[in-house]
C-alpha cells in the first residue's frame, strides 16, 4: 500500500521510495510539478494596474468635487457655492488683516452688515440675533501642545456672534451647537484659505439655517471670531467672557492648513456623538481617524479652536480644515485664485445636512455626561470615509473587540500551521521573516542616502516642494529598488534552506525538486507579508491607536484570499505558482481603504517642508528628506510585501531595476539642472524680513540692522544676490526673538538708521527690588506703540511671577503653577487698538538661582527678553521686499515678528 505524500507550504511531499515520480511533464500524475514561471510583461502590468488604481483611489476620494451651484439653484434652504465665493472675494481683497490693523475692522464691517441682512431676510418664524462682542482683557494658560511654556494674554478683540433659534421655543437657546471660525489672518496673506473660505461658508449657512430654524429644538451659534491666529485667544475669551458660551453643548471648529479641496474631518470627539450623526447624513462624507492621530501626537506644530472648546469648556465635536496645497499655508499665495471650484460647495453641503439634523435632535449630550461616559477611552471614534461617498464609524471597545478575535485567529492559525509543518516550517517562516526585515533596511537605507544627498548636490534641500510627483522618483524609486533588493536577498537564502531540505528527498528528481523549491519559497514570501502586518495590528491594538483599521484591511483581506484560493487540505495537490486572482482580491479593500489617505499624508509631509525648521538654521538640511524618505518607505514596505513576492518567478526583476535607475536618474537630473524648480510664484519659499532695532547691548547706542532668514530649509545665498542690498548670510551670529531663534540667517545694517523713531522704544524699568527673606522684584513694562510683543522671563531665576495692567492694576497672570520651556516663560501680548500697552511685572526669586562656585552670579542670561512688534516698513524693508524674487514668500505665524521689532532685555544684575 502507498503512504500519500503530505505537502503543503511548509513540508515537502514524501512518497514511498517503491513509487518514482515521473519526469515526463506530459503524464498526468500526483507529482508532477506546474512549471515556476510567470511572463514579465504580467507582473509588470500587473503592477502598473496596481499604481493607476491607487492613484485613481486618491484622485476620486480627495479631489472630486461637486459642482458649485447658483443661488437659484441652491434655492433659500440650500447652500450656494457661488453666494459663498463673493464673501471670500470680498475679504482677500482687503489684504492681510491680522488683529489690530485697519483691514481687520472693515472686514467685521462686512460680516456684521451680512449678519444683519441675514436677519432680514430669516423665516418669519425663526429669530436671528446679531451681537458684535468685545472681549476685555484676558489670559490663555493652556498648558499642552504648543502652549507648554506660554502664557498668552489679550485684549480688545471684536467678534461678531449670530444665534438662530425657533422664536416659538424660547427654552432651545439653552441647549446650543457652535460653528466657529476666525475672521483675523497672519500679517502675510489675505488668507482667501484660512480662514476667509470658513467664514464665507458659515454666512451661507447662517443664511439657509435660518430659513429652517423654526423647526429646531436647539439653537446654532456662529461665531466669527478675532485672535486665532494670536494664539487662539478669540475662541478663549468667547468662552470665558460671552453670555451664550455657558448654552453650547457641542462644538464645530472650521479651519484651514492649505486652500481649497475638501474639508475633512480631522479631530473629532472626545464623545462620538457628533461624529456619528456626521457619518449619517453627509452627503460627501471626508475624515480619517488616521489624521487626528497625526495631529494628536504633535508631529503637526499647529492649534486650532477646537483646542479650546474641548479642553477648556468641556465641549465636544469635530474639527474640519482644508487641507490641499498645504504649502501656501500663510504665505502670500493663499489666494482667492487658487480656491478650487466644488470645495465651498462641498464643505457648506455636509455641514448644512449635519447642522439640521442636530439642532432638531431631541437630545444633546451635555460636556459632564461625555466625560463620563469616556473615562476609559473605549467610547472615542474610530471613523473613515471610503472613497468620499460613506463614511464607517465604530467605536474603540467595538475595535479592541475585533481586533483581539483577529489577533487570536491569527495566531491560532499560525500554531497549527506550525505545529503541522515541523522544524522546516518554523524555519522557513523564520527566514521569510528575514526577508520582510532585509526588505526594509535595503529601501530605508537606499532612501535615506538620497535623502543625505540631495542636500549636497541641489540648490535646494527641498527640490520637490513645488512639484510633489519628483518624490516619485527621488524617494520611492530608491525605495523599490531597496525593497527589490533586500526581498531577493531574503529569498535566497530561503531558496537555499530549502533546496537544502528538498534535497534529502531522493525520490524526487532534481527537476522537479528545483521547482518546489521555487513555488515554496514565493508561498512563504507572500504569507510572511501578513507577519509585520500583524505585529502592527497587536501594537496598535495595545496602545489604542485608531488608525490601526488599517492593519486589519492589509491582515484580513490578503490573508483570506490566499486561504480561499491557495491552501488546501489536501495531502496529494503539490504547490502551484500563486494566482494572480489571489493578488487582486487580497489588494483590492487594502487599497481602496488606504491608498488615497497614504497618498494624501505624503502631499501633506511635502507642503510642511515651507515652515519646517521653526527656528531657521537650528536643524539640518537633510532632516526634512529623512522623515519624507522614512514614511514613503515604510509605505512601500508596507503595502508592496505581497506584490514583490510574486516578482521572483516572472524574470521582471532586470526590468524592474532598469526602470527604476532610469526614473530616479531622470528625477535627479531634472533638479540638477534646474529644469523642475524647487519653488514657483504660486508655491513660495516662506520668508521674513525684518527691521530689528536691538537695544539688549545698549539702550542709549541701539543697534540697527534688517534681517532676512527662512523658515524653509536651505541657504539664502540665490535670494541675497538677487535682492542686492548689502546682506551677509552665516551662522556667526544667532538672532534671539524672544518665541524663537535664528540661527542661520541674514543681516545688513546698510541704511537701517530711518523709518524708525527712538520714542518707540520699549522700557522695562525696575521701580522696587526688595531683598529681604524672599527678594521681591517690580518692574514696569512700557511697549509704547506696540500692541504685539512677547516677553521671555527666565524662570531658573525666579520661582514665580505675577503680572498686572498697569493702568487698572488688574492682575492678568495670578502666582501659580507655570510650566516652562527650555527655563523660560514666554507671555506673548496682541490686541486691539485700544489695548494697555503698560503692565507691571512681579518677581519672586528664588534662592542663590545662579550662583557660581565663587559666589558670583551668571550675568550672561538675561532676567527678561522682550520683543515688540510693530507694523512698519522702513525705507530699506521696502526696498527688500519690492526686490524679493518671485517665489519667496513673507511667512506669518503666532511667534513670527511684523516687519519691524524691537529688542530688548533686563539683565539679571539689572
Amino acid at each position: 500500500m502507498r503512504r500519500k505524500p503530505q505537502t503543503g507550504s511548509s513540508s515537502a511531499p514524501e512518497p514511498q521510495p517503491e513509487q518514482e515520480p515521473t519526469q515526463n511533464p506530459s503524464v498526468t500524475t500526483p507529482w508532477v510539478v506546474q512549471r515556476p514561471q510567470r511572463s514579465p510583461f504580467v507582473w509588470l502590468t500587473l503592477f502598473a494596474a496596481i499604481t493607476y488604481s491607487c492613484w485613481g483611489v486618491y484622485h476620486y476620494q480627495f479631489e472630486s468635487l461637486p459642482a458649485p451651484l447658483t443661488p437659484d439653484q441652491a434655492g433659500k434652504r440650500g447652500f450656494s457655492e457661488f453666494s459663498a465665493r463673493k464673501h471670500v472675494k470680498v475679504l482677500t481683497q482687503l489684504g492681510p488683516h491680522p488683529v489690530a490693523s485697519e483691514a481687520i475692522t472693515l472686514a467685521q464691517q462686512y460680516v456684521l452688515a451680512e449678519a444683519e441682512e441675514i436677519k432680514k431676510t430669516a423665516h418669519w418664524e425663526v429669530d436671528v440675533e446679531v451681537d458684535s462682542f468685545v472681549a476685555k482683557t484676558g489670559a490663555n494658560q493652556m498648558k499642552s501642545g504648543l502652549f507648554k511654556g506660554k502664557t498668552l494674554v489679550y485684549s480688545d478683540l471684536n467678534h461678531i456672534v449670530v444665534r438662530i433659534s425657533p422664536k416659538y421655543s424660547p427654552i432651545s437657546v439653552d441647549n446650543a451647537v457652535l460653528v466657529s471660525s476666525h475672521i483675523d489672518t497672519v500679517f502675510s496673506t489675505g488668507g482667501a484659505g484660512d480662514c476667509s473660505s470658513c467664514v464665507a461658508v458659515m454666512l451661507e449657512l447662517a443664511r439657509g439655517v435660518s430659513q429652517w430654524a423654526h423647526g429646531f429644538k436647539h439653537a446654532v451659534i456662529f461665531l466669527f471670531n478675532t485672535g486665532e491666529e494670536e494664539g487662539l485667544d478669540g475662541a478663549h475669551s468667547f468662552i470665558t467672557q460671552h453670555p451664550w458660551s455657558s448654552t453650547i453643548r457641542l462644538a464645530i471648529d472650521l479651519e484651514a492648513m492649505g486652500i481649497g479641496g475638501k474639508s475633512g474631518i480631522f479631530q473629532a470627539g472626545p464623545h462620538p456623538w457628533a461624529i456619528e450623526n456626521y457619518a449619517a447624513v453627509a452627503k460627501y462624507p471626508s475624515g480619517h481617524i488616521i489624521g487626528q492621530n497625526i495631529f494628536s501626537s504633535g508631529a503637526i506644530k499647529s492649534a486650532t479652536d477646537f483646542q479650546v472648546y474641548k479642553e477648556l469648556a468641556g465641549l465636544s465635536g469635530l474639527d474640519f480644515a482644508y487641507s490641499d496645497n498645504s504649502a501656501v499655508y500663510h504665505t502670500k499665495n493663499d489666494k482667492f485664485e487658487l480656491l478650487q471650484l466644488g470645495s465651498l460647495q462641498h464643505l457648506g453641503e455636509n455641514m448644512l445636512a449635519f447642522l439640521l439634523r442636530v439642532a432638531a435632535s431631541s437630545h444633546l449630550p451635555k460636556a459632564s455626561t461625555m466625560e463620563e461616559e469616556d473615562k476609559t477611552g473605549l467610547s472615542s471614534a474610530i471613523y473613515f470615509d471610503i472613497l468620499g461617498m460613506y463614511m464607517i464609524v465604530y467605536r474603540q471597545r467595538f475595535a479592541r473587540m475585533l481586533h483581539n478575535s483577529v489577533i487570536a485567529q491569527s495566531l491560532l492559525i499560525w500554531t497549527t500551521s506550525l505545529l503541522m509543518g515541523g522544524y522546516p516550517a518554523a524555519v522557513s517562516l523564520v527566514l521569510s521573516c528575514l526577508s520582510v526585515i532585509l526588505m526594509w533596511t535595503f529601501a530605508l537605507s537606499f532612501s535615506v542616502i538620497v535623502a543625505f544627498i540631495i542636500p549636497l548636490i541641489s540648490s535646494s534641500p527641498v527640490p520637490y516642494v513645488a512639484n510633489p510627483w519628483l518624490v516619485v522618483g527621488l524617494f520611492a524609486a530608491p525605495a523599490l529598488l531597496g525593497a527589490l533588493t533586500g526581498q531577493y536577498l531574503g529569498y535566497l537564502v530561503l531558496h537555499t534552506y530549502l533546496a537544502n531540505a528538498y534535497s534529502k528527498k531522493k525520490q524526487l528528481s532534481p527537476a522537479i525538486r528545483a521547482d518546489l523549491v521555487k513555488l515554496e519559497a514565493e508561498r512563504w514570501l507572500y504569507k510572511a507579508g501578513s507577519i509585520q502586518w500583524l505585529i502592527l495590528l497587536c501594537l496598535g491594538t495595545y496602545y489604542r491607536i485608531g488608525s490601526s483599521y488599517l492593519a486589519l484591511a492589509w491582515l484580513v483581506p490578503p490573508a483570506f484570499a490566499y486561504g480561499f484560493l491557495e491552501a488546501t487540505l489536501s495531502p496529494v495537490r503539490l504547490p502551484k505558482p500563486l494566482k494572480l486572482a489571489t493578488l487582486l482580491i487580497g489588494l483590492a479593500v487594502p487599497i481602496v481603504l488606504s491608498a488615497g489617505v497614504f497618498i494624501r499624508v505624503a502631499g501633506t509631509i511635502i507642503g510642511t517642508m515651507v515652515r519646517f525648521d521653526r527656528n531657521p538654521g537650528g536643524t539640518p538640511d537633510w532632516l526634512g528628506n529623512v522623515i519624507l524618505a522614512v514614511f514613503v518607505s515604510a509605505v512601500m514596505c508596507l503595502t508592496l510585501v505581497y506584490l514583490l513576492s510574486y516578482i521572483h518567478l516572472s524574470g521582471a526583476k532586470r526590468l524592474i531595476v532598469l526602470s527604476t535607475c532610469a526614473l530616479f536618474c531622470l528625477s535627479l537630473a531634472l533638479v540638477l539642472s534646474g529644469t523642475v524648480p524647487a519653488f514657483t510664484k504660486d508655491t513660495s519659499r516662506a520668508v521674513n524680513v525684518v527691521h530689528v532695532v536691538d537695544t539688549t547691548r545698549s539702550i542709549e547706542d541701539p543697534r540697527s540692522y534688517v534681517s532676512l532668514f527662512s523658515s524653509t530649509p536651505g541657504k539664502l545665498t540665490k535670494e541675497v544676490e538677487l535682492i542686492n542690498e548689502g546682506f551677509r548670510c552665516g551662522r556667526d551670529q544667532v538672532f534671539d526673538f524672544v518665541t524663537f531663534t535664528v540661527k542661520y540667517g541674514c543681516w545688513t545694517e546698510d541704511d537701517s538708521d530711518s523709518g524708525w523713531s527712538e520714542v518707540d522704544i520699549p522700557i522695562m524699568h525696575v521701580q522696587s527690588d526688595n531683598q529681604g527673606i524672599e527678594r521681591t522684584t517690580q518692574v514696569l513694562i512700557d511697549t509704547k506703540g506696540s500692541l504685539r510683543w512677547s516677553l521671555a522671563i527666565n524662570m531658573d531665576e525666579i520661582r514665580d511671577f505675577a503680572f498686572t495692567d498697569a493702568g487698572n492694576s488688574e492682575e492678568l497672570v495670578s502666582v501659580g503653577d507655570k510650566s516652562a520651556v527650555d527655563g523660560w516663560h514666554v507671555i506673548q501680548f496682541a490686541g486691539g487698538n485700544n489695548s494697555p500697552t503698560k503692565f507691571g511685572l512681579t518677581v519672586y526669586w528664588t534662592k542663590n538661582s545662579t550662583l557660581k562656585a565663587d559666589g558670583k552670579r551668571d550675568e550672561q542670561a538675561p532676567l527678561l527678553k522682550l520683543r515688540t512688534d510693530m507694523d512698519i516698513v522702513t525705507p530699506k524693508v521696502e526696498r527688500v521686499l519690492s526686490k524679493l524674487p518671485t517665489w519667496c514668500s513673507l511667512f506669518g505665524k503666532s511667534t513670527s515678528p511684523y516687519t519691524f521689532a524691537f529688542l530688548s532685555s533686563l539683565p539679571v544684575d539689572f
